[in-house]
């Protein structure tokens, strides 16, 4: 994906090597200084590049088809894939595998989405990925999966996603326990009014944060030099800066940017900030470096925490904090609204996943404790970051499994150090991409985050958002169909279009109920369930914020029990069955619910069916379709709970026992026919 984000720990998958080396394609003699040859080669392999794009199709496909041509194309494609250079890869790998003969091999396909992944072109990194899951799907890693069910949700496949990370774990005998979803998260509806701002550019703009009273600081790979543009080959952008904003707060935006400090910004990447709570104290996360970037065992250059004071107007030299490592990265601080804490993420040893959430106490000697994971409730094994503490929760961001996207923003309560599982914060706020660096205000209504959805100005974008009053809600009243009397205490779930329970609760005494904060313009489904009385279920449409109400009836149980001519009976609707068949269909199962139900409120009932046919066909014919239709009733009752001596018979009469005149030689329409065709269930005992 083309975003410094990824710079910032979310390549952090394929481990930090691929993360730091991401732009440091250098020597350590000098950051920016690439020597003549390379860029040489970089500007002939990108003119290559063009002129390859420059042809017709016709002749592109011609020419990858000669002699040799396609074995170059697949080597340079790799040359800059192991560069990091994945939109160029991504170009080159598409010509291949649409011009070429060359087969589709597993790392092929495996590079081409890779490259379309890495640098933000989802549909084109499904493509590539569903071909390499069909084709190579006993051969797929969980990492490779994991970014396969990301384009998939990237690219609105939502439901797709679920169900093949369900058979992937299962066939991989893998817990389960991360797939369920949870009535309080993603679906839980919220009137959020989000707005892009004016700050943003082509670039990446992401990481804002509160500064003083009116001023929020933001990391951006913007360049303002009129003679330089420093650049890493990642996406082709330039380095990061901090830049600093004024708030517009009639206006919900951020205006006249500007570079925050020279002696925090440097040549290397600066972002993610956070403030003490008397703005006096900056912390950032920079490439780890003194005069020269520092590696660490593995060779890699990580990421750093650094502190600067505020002395006279001006910040002092930046200095990094002890828990930092050459070995490992630390970045992303937050600090808490008291002072005393510093949260922040790591990918150092001992951790759950990729990169997990951590805490410090800032002592008052200027010292630091030893970081804390923050444990199983905030961390998964995916990857946690930009971490951002309030007086009462932790918002962050992860790209753990059925998010919308590839980053969802979480929020996690807590409480005197006891957090609480992270819930995700849903639409608009999230969306199929990355959404990331969220901060609300202490009023609790506003706020900024960065995302690079569909519709933004650059790769990152910083976004403002708005809670706005929700007056969407469905209410009503519970009543007893016989009487018109209220019914207490009885059950209420609310489900959404997609049927998922969102909400559940129970009646007042005067049988009321009310579900709020719903999604506008949407079907929802009540459900009701009360002992002594048959579940009902009605579809409710809500409105533009405002609630609608409705009256929902509950049938008695008892209300079935009838007496025929002395014989008690239960009378649900007639039992049809198909002619010639004797299959429970979908509407009789729905009777035989209720006979079900019925049987479970009084356990001393006993029952006996019988089941009839037309007259169409021979008698002994009809006698062997009927039996083998009360037959199959009195299975459907067992199936569903109902013990089998309970059930005196189930006997089929045939022609016996017709409801009307269509007997043998006898001219009726179909309809009159399949009056005939039924079953009775008789109360032998109570």
């Amino acid at each position: 994906m083309k975003r410094p984000i990824f710079i910032l720990f979310l390549m952090l998958a394929l481990g930090l090597n691929a993360q730091s080396v991401s732009f440091l394609q250098f020597e350590d003699e000098d950051l920016y200084k690439e020597t003549q040859s390379v860029r040489e080669t970089y500007s002939s392999q990108t003119a290559f590049l063009k002129h390859l794009e420059g042809m017709s199709n016709k002749s592109l496909s011609k020419f990858v088809r000669k002699k040799g041509v396609t074995e170059k194309l697949i080597k340079q494609a790799n040359e800059f894939f192991d560069k990091m250079w994945y939109a160029e890869a991504a170009r080159i790998f598409d010509i291949v595998l649409e011009k070429s003969e060359a087969e589709h091999t597993f790392e092929l396909l495996s590079r081409a989405g890779d490259s379309h992944y890495f640098s933000g072109n989802m549909e084109k990194a499904y493509k590539w990925y569903h071909e390499l899951y069909l084709t190579f799907t006993d051969d797929i890693s969980e990492e490779k999966f994991f970014k396969y069910a990301h384009a998939l949700k990237g690219t609105g496949r939502y439901r797709r996603a679920a169900k093949l990370t369900q058979l992937f774990r299962q066939k991989r005998n893998e817990p389960l326990n991360e797939l369920g979803k949870d009535p309080n998260s993603w679906k839980s509806p919220r009137l959020v009014e989000v707005k892009n701002l004016a700050i943003n550019s082509k670039y990446s703009e992401f990481s804002p944060m509160f500064h003083k009273d009116n001023e929020v600081v933001f990391a951006s790979s913007l360049d303002s030099s009129f003679l330089t543009t420093r650049k890493y080959r990642w996406n082709n952008q330039p380095f990061l800066d901090l830049y600093v904003a004024k708030a517009d707060v009639e206006n919900d935006n951020l205006t006249q940017p500007k570079k925050f400090s020279r002696k925090i910004n440097t040549k290397y990447h600066e972002a993610s900030v956070s403030f003490s709570p008397d703005q006096k104290t900056i912390y950032f996360t920079r490439n780890n470096y003194g005069k020269k970037l520092k590696r660490g065992k593995n060779g890699i250059n990580h990421l750093k925490i650094y502190k600067s004071q505020l002395v006279d107007g001006e910040w002092t030299k930046a200095v990094e904090l002890p828990f930092n490592s050459e070995d490992y990265s630390t970045g992303h601080p937050s600090v808490s609204p008291d002072g005393k804490k510093i949260y922040f993420v790591s990918d150092r040893p001992g951790g759950f996943g990729g990169t997990d959430v951590y805490v410090a106490d800032i002592l008052e000697n200027g010292k630091f404790s030893e970081p804390q994971n923050l444990g199983r409730t905030v961390n998964t094994s995916k990857k946690e970051m930009f971490p951002y503490i309030t007086n009462d929760a932790l918002y962050f961001s992860s790209d753990r499994t059925m998010g919308l996207g590839g980053l969802d923003i979480y929020k996690s309560d807590h409480v005197d150090g006891i957090f609480s599982v992270g819930i995700n914060l849903g639409e608009p706020i999230n969306s199929n991409r990355d959404d990331f660096s969220y901060i609300i205000e202490e009023s609790g209504e506003k706020g900024y985050f960065a995302s690079n959805r569909k519709g933004g100005k650059g790769d990152d974008d910083i976004y403002s958002f708005k809670n706005i009053l929700n007056l969407n809600a469905i209410s009503g009243n519970v009543l007893d169909d016989l009487t018109g009397e209220a019914i207490a205490e009885a059950e209420v779930m609310l489900f959404d279009k997609d049927d998922i329970q969102v909400a559940q609760l129970r009646t007042q005494s005067d049988g009321s109920f009310i579900f709020k904060n719903l999604q506008p313009v949407s079907r929802y489904t009540l459900k009701t369930v009360k002992k002594g009385y048959f579940d009902a279920a009605t579809n409710v449409d809500t409105k533009e914020n405002e609630d609608v109400s409705l009256i929902q009836s509950l049938i008695p149980v008892e209300e079935i029990i009838a007496e025929d001519e002395g014989v008690l009976k239960l009378e649900v609707e007639t039992i049809y069955f198909d002619f010639d068949k004797f299959n429970i269909k979908p509407r009789a199962a729905q009777e035989l619910d209720k006979l079900v139900a019925v049987m479970t409120e009084y356990p001393d009932m006993v029952i006996k069916i019988e089941s009839h046919t037309d007259a169409i066909g021979t008698r002994a014919y009809n006698k062997y379709l009927s039996d083998k239709r009360a037959k199959s009733t009195r299975d459907y009752i067992i199936a569903h709970g109902i013990d089998p001596g309970r059930i005196e018979s189930a006997v089929g009469y045939g022609e016996e026992q017709l409801l009307n005149d269509c007997s043998d030689g006898v001219r009726c329409g179909r309809t009159k026919h399949s009056e005939n065709r039924r079953s009775e269930f008789i109360i032998v005992n109570m």
